[in-house]
């Protein structure tokens, strides 16, 4: 059985690509995947570090990340 929250986030997502591929209509849709993954990304590590008061060792552990793997994903997004 998955935690409540699991299953809010998925359906939030579902909710989220569905009204994005309707909005699309007849336009051509491409790289759907990495979009919603830059989407989620930036918010998700944000909140947390938000939540460990930037401490970035915390943040990867919470995250399930090395901290280097962290700190790539920090620079790709510009947000050290």
């Amino acid at each position: 059985m998955q935690p409540r929250t699991e299953k809010s986030l998925a359906r939030s997502v579902e909710g989220a690509v569905k009204e994005y591929l309707h909005t699309m209509d007849d336009q051509q849709v491409t790289d759907l995947y990495e979009l919603v993954l830059t989407e989620v990304e930036v918010p998700l590590i944000t909140c947390v570090l938000q939540f460990t008061n930037n401490n970035q060792s915390q943040t990867a552990s919470i995250l399930g990340l090395n901290r280097g793997t962290l700190r790539k994903k920090l620079r790709k997004y510009g947000l050290l």
